[in-house]
């Protein structure tokens, strides 16, 4: 199994950790420090040895950030873990902040008194945010102190060594383009920065840039480590040797110079002292990397990571990985929809489903000749209330059953060579009530709006956000997540920067990949979620139009269950466009499928009644 099911946290953990902790800081001067949930590479997952917030609090999510007082303790989530993080800290010592309406900077400016001395690591902080912190804490006198060494690294007496999982090649036939080549752009990307080097902190950056994957952290196939890259195409790799096969380090010594992680602050000290100029992304790289560059002579150039836009817009073979991974997905998921239709109400509970899935993904990808490589993510598999948690990860003492008269919310993706796949589908257990199917219907009616959005060049992800939750607010209805993230090629499912939300400033290309995934959740009763992946098509004329627009192609093939749908919600061309996409994925999975479970595809994709529509 990919995943596990252990609990995913424990409140009972803060108590001592977090006295352990304020010692260290009387014993050091500190009036405070903030634990981030984040590693040297800001990612959505860490390694074992990274996952600092969670030993300290028992928070499990892939968000948030602690900050710990001499007296007083506060955790701050987004609106995806407002209900889980109640469940896995201890309330007694934390207090719980928002994320999103009142982050850690603003926070500082009402809780931090004159002359306090807040501690941080500045390799777990991007350049901006530290710059923000640093901001508040002066408007109220405290002052931020960079350390040297993480506390918690010296309280955590059995920290997880790091990783050295072994690295592979990414074939051609599936990166579409030659490391050399990816390289070459950089550099002339880098130089036209200004600059004479760039860090890459990201490591799917570097897993694009070099065609490798690797496998440090769970369910992405990365290998941790950084790259220096430089104009002059004289680029250096520093990564842990014991993940080098003879193969991999004859291809990787071809491409750039390789060194143990040991050495890259030494490296990075003695090009600023030589008086280059290094590209940071304030976004992705730490600040200690901006310390290490200026405190030595050098000149930091503030400029994005040069592989994240091309990393995000596929190639063609890419493109064309992603549309084979999401047929062979498709079958395997409708394959689970099929056998869960068949189930008595309360015979299963959501660690059944998670585990059947996976299988029906193995044994899928095993006909195909392309194995299952890990999940893309942990599954969300919420029943009933569970299911309004919007990143609940189901744990042996939170599995429910699944019964009658309620709602199943099952999220979850696969990574397979070609492709990395998301998908949600939502299904009713028995009889569903009305109030479910009407706001089913209002969650369906946004996520076709997306599908069938044109745009024009230049359109944001922040522009088209509310056509996706249009019909919910008419309803006085709405969801607290974005509406799509971007998704990588065999490597992050949360990938950016591209993203369909408020925050999303990032121009939708041709080429990039994102997911549709607009929701409602009742607290203490259901959730509701319906998520395709979806690809921005080349921008083409309208007839009678003026002007070229992108559209977006449908990646995933799955049915979505017409027993939650009220059609006298629809419109004629919402009907359309769900009869049409039926067909599709009747057309383009079927051949995979047979017997009952084609027979229950045919049924599950038969066009709906329209009626009198306009």
């Amino acid at each position: 199994m990919f995943q596990t099911f252990d609990s995913a946290g424990n409140p009972a953990v803060g108590r001592p950790r977090v006295a352990l902790l304020r010692q260290w800081l009387a014993e050091n001067g500190l009036d405070g420090f903030v634990v981030p949930r984040a590693d040297e590479h800001q990612g959505e997952y860490v390694a074992d040895r990274s996952a600092r917030l969670k030993w300290l609090t028992g928070f499990s999510g892939s968000a948030g950030v602690a900050i710990i007082l001499r007296d007083r303790a506060f955790i701050f989530v987004d609106g995806r873990y407002t209900l889980q993080v109640r469940g896995e800290v201890d309330l007694g010592i934390f207090s719980i902040e928002s994320l999103v309406d009142n982050p850690p900077a603003n926070w500082l400016k009402d809780n931090l008194g004159k002359s306090a001395r807040l501690g941080f690591d500045p390799w777990l902080h991007t350049i901006g945010e530290v710059k923000a912190l640093r901001a508040s804490a002066e408007k109220t006198g405290a002052v931020l102190v960079p350390l040297e060494t993480n506390p918690i690294d010296i309280i955590w007496k059995d920290q997880p060594e790091p990783p050295v999982a072994p690295i592979e090649l990414h074939p051609i036939g599936f990166a579409g383009e030659l490391a050399k080549d990816k390289l070459a752009r950089l550099a002339a990307a880098i130089g036209k920065e200004g600059a004479t080097h760039a860090v890459l902190t990201d490591p799917s950056s570097i897993a694009w840039a070099f065609n490798i994957r690797g496998g440090d952290v769970p369910h992405t196939p990365l290998a941790l480590g950084f790259a220096v890259l430089a104009a002059d195409g004289r680029h250096r790799l520093f990564m842990d040797s014991r993940k080098f096969s003879r193969q991999v380090a004859a291809y990787l010594t071809q491409l750039a110079e390789p060194h143990e992680p040991g050495e890259f602050e030494a490296a990075v000290v003695a090009l600023a002292k030589s008086g280059a100029k290094i590209a940071l992304d304030p976004v992705l790289a730490a600040d200690r990397l901006r310390m290490l560059v200026e405190d030595n002579g050098g000149e930091v150039i503030a400029a994005p990571d040069p592989a994240r836009i091309p990393r995000a817009t596929k190639n063609q073979a890419e493109i064309n990985g992603s549309r084979a991974a999401h047929r062979r997905d498709g079958a395997a998921v409708a394959k689970l929809l099929c056998w869960l239709d068949r189930q008595k109400p309360g015979s299963l509970d959501e660690i059944a489903v998670v585990t059947r899935l996976e299988e029906t993904r193995r044994q899928t990808g095993e006909e195909t000749q392309m194995p299952l490589r890990d999940v893309s993510f942990d599954t969300i598999s919420g029943a009933g209330p569970n299911g309004a948690i919007m990143h609940y990860r189901v744990s042996r003492a939170t599995s429910r059953k699944l019964q009658a008269g309620e709602l199943f919310l099952l999220d979850s993706g696969a990574q397979y060579q070609d492709g990395t796949t998301d998908i949600t589908r939502t299904v009713p257990i028995g009889q569903p009530t009305e109030e479910m199917r009407e706001r089913f219907t209002l969650v369906l009616k946004g996520m076709i709006g997306i599908s069938t959005l044109r745009f024009p060049a230049g359109t944001r992800g922040s522009e088209i956000d509310a056509v996706a939750r249009m019909a919910l607010w008419k309803h006085g209805c709405d969801f607290a997540h974005g509406t799509g993230h971007g998704v990588g090629s065999y490597l992050a499912v949360h990938e950016g920067p591209q993203r369909i939300a408020r925050t999303g400033t990032e121009k939708l290309l041709e080429g990039m990949m994102l997911s549709n995934e607009p929701g409602y959740y009742k607290e203490g009763s259901y959730g509701i979620r319906i998520e395709n992946l979806i690809l921005v098509t080349p921008a083409e004329q309208i007839d009678g139009g003026d002007i070229a627009m992108h559209g977006f192609e449908t990646l995933t093939l799955a049915p979505i269950d017409v027993r939650l749908v009220r059609s006298d919600l629809l419109t004629r061309d919402e009907l359309h466009w769900l009869d049409t996409y039926h067909a599709r994925v009747l057309a383009e999975i079927g051949p995979m499928l047979d017997g009952e479970t084609l027979a229950w595809l045919e049924k599950a994709t038969a066009p709906l009644p329209h009626g009198a529509k306009i």
